[in-house]
């Protein structure tokens, strides 16, 4: 998955600490990040290597080196690029591909906490962690993150696939979904099978989270079994297609970015 990047190391720790031109730059333009062409793949781009000013946010680190949110260049620099973040699902390596992904998720919770929820006011920097504080009326807020589930619906040797209604990625699926307030994780995957498929399921079994920075969501990946009727009746706002798909008929997916793909590749090979 996409945080999975040993043996190189993120280290989340908060810093004051001043850009230098050996650090990397995260530039942010239009939900679009810039990345140095190396090779087959990309690499972060470093101040020195886009020839900008060492100058930013420090938000994280990547095997030791500062990782900056710097003012963005309106014209990517020679040998470099703005991706999208559909484009950064494909980037190689991985801990490029997720370094970038979780800049994008800062750069934008930055952006969109520029004044005060409460009282309108700026909002400014906390010189102590990473949130972002309203001096007029001591409103202290903290980088965005939502619950989700990512359900693996199985029925003997069958797995209940979905596909998308509008959104870009036109891929097979599973069922998905944010926690409500008031909601307990199980009942959510609960709530969100029946909704969008018009499925019961019974014993629940938790398998494992993931960050998913392109939707600032923190995801909890559950296993269950189908408990009765197995015709499907579709959320059409939600889903354009929901079928059964046996474990043979399963294309493998190999490596991937996303807790789907290994959770419908654990069920592929039988190992769910």
């Amino acid at each position: 998955m996409i945080q999975d990047i040993s043996p190189h190391r993120f280290d989340r720790t908060f810093s004051r600490e001043e850009a230098a031109a050996a650090d990397i730059a995260l530039c942010c333009r239009d939900d679009r990040i810039l990345l140095r062409r190396e090779g087959e793949g990309f690499a972060l781009p470093r101040f020195a290597d886009a020839g900008l000013t060492p100058a930013g946010r420090h938000v994280f680190s990547l095997d030791g080196v500062g990782c900056y949110l710097a003012a963005a260049p309106a014209e990517a620099p020679a040998d470099c690029a703005y991706l999208t973040l559909q484009q950064v699902r494909q980037v190689r390596p991985m801990e490029v591909a997720f370094a970038a992904v979780v800049g994008v998720q800062l750069w934008r919770w930055y952006r969109d906490r520029a004044y005060c929820g409460r009282c309108g006011s700026p909002m400014e920097h906390s010189r102590t962690e990473r949130a972002m504080v309203c001096p007029r009326c001591g409103l202290t807020e903290y980088p965005k993150l939502c619950p989700a589930v990512i359900v693996a619906v199985t029925d003997g040797d069958r797995l209940l696939l979905t596909r998308y209604a509008g959104r870009p990625y036109r891929g097979d699926a599973l069922i998905a979904g944010f926690v409500e307030i008031g909601e307990t994780v199980e009942d959510t995957v609960r709530r969100e099978v029946m909704e969008e498929v018009g499925l019961r399921v019974k014993n629940l079994r938790y398998y494992k989270s993931q960050p998913w920075a392109f939707t600032d969501s923190l995801l909890m990946g559950y296993y269950c079994e189908l408990d009765g009727d197995s015709a499907i009746t579709l959320d059409t706002s939600e889903l354009r297609e929901g079928f059964w798909q046996k474990r043979e008929e399963i294309t493998p997916r190999g490596q991937d970015v996303s807790l789907t793909s290994e959770m419908v590749e654990r069920f592929r090979l039988g190992k769910e």
